[in-house]
């Protein structure tokens, strides 16, 4: 399989190097990237070949993957429209829709659209995927093993569900860092020097989702668990439930979901 890469950013370095640990050959990956300094770094990372613009050569391939921030995107695939002949799309780009992908490539249909989170950046991401009918069960499995060079995937039936996606796992790790910072800010406030309050944050954190994630347990029995009546843990549940933090957390995910459609309408507009 030889894929190359519309874009050279931090998504793209992630699916390169997720690749090349997983044993693909720096041949088989091209980039185009128009900055010079991109090129070069990548090249002397990853030893692929880069250019700057899109020439023969980077459309000899079985994938194309569309890593170009979402409002370049359009721009970025003016060049191609007409030119490609049966290979696989996939798009990284968060929010825009198969129907303006595939119209801003002069009506193209063999179309992937993911979408991966942060995380992916060290390997440990997940990514909701949505295929074109038009795409077969080889293109979903080519497009399954890109994806998973960087983490787990989730397959959709429906394209609308990926904006869900985005607002539970795309924007989900900015979720998790404001826990965390806050759970310092606490940590500090109780008497903790910075590095410590840190350190318990970051690690009861990791701790308790590498717990969930290996128990095949319900997450509110774990929780229950650590919950001994009239302790500690119990003081500082009830005192959430005042607050209305978990209805806060369901407010804020529905709010990213409707911006995502919003988003979504507004940079497919012509």
């Amino acid at each position: 399989m030889k894929i190359t890469f519309l874009g050279g950013g931090n998504m793209a370095n992630a699916l390169i190097g997720g690749l090349r640990k997983q044993g693909f050959s720096a041949a088989a990956i091209q980039v185009v990237e128009p900055l010079a300094e991109n090129c070069e770094r990548l090249t002397e990372t990853f030893h692929v070949r880069c250019c700057a613009a899109v020439d023969e050569a980077a459309l000899n391939c079985e994938v194309l993957v569309l890593a170009v921030k979402p409002q370049q995107m359009r721009a970025a695939l003016s060049p191609l429209a007409g030119r490609l002949t049966g290979q696989l799309v996939v798009s990284v780009a968060a929010g825009l829709r198969l129907t303006d992908i595939g119209r801003w490539l002069g009506g193209y249909q063999l179309l992937v659209r993911t979408m991966p989170n942060m995380a992916a950046l060290i390997g440990e991401g997940i990514t909701g995927l949505y295929a074109d009918p038009s795409v077969g069960r080889e293109g979903r499995d080519m497009a399954e093993k890109i994806l998973r060079a960087v983490g787990s995937t989730l397959w959709l039936e429906d394209e609308a569900q990926m904006d869900a996606v985005t607002a539970v796992s795309g924007s989900g790790p900015a979720y998790v860092f404001y826990f965390i910072e806050a759970l310092q800010q606490a940590a500090e406030t109780l008497g903790f020097d910075a590095a410590a309050a840190r350190a318990l944050a970051i690690e009861t954190f990791v701790g308790a989702s590498r717990l969930a994630e290996q128990s095949q347990e319900a997450i509110s029995v774990l929780r229950e668990r650590v919950t001994s009546q009239g302790g500690t843990t119990e003081a500082a549940l009830l005192s959430f439930a005042r607050d209305g933090v978990a209805a806060g957390i369901g407010r804020g995910v529905a709010a990213a979901n409707a911006r995502g459609r919003e988003l979504g309408e507004l940079m497919g507009k012509d």
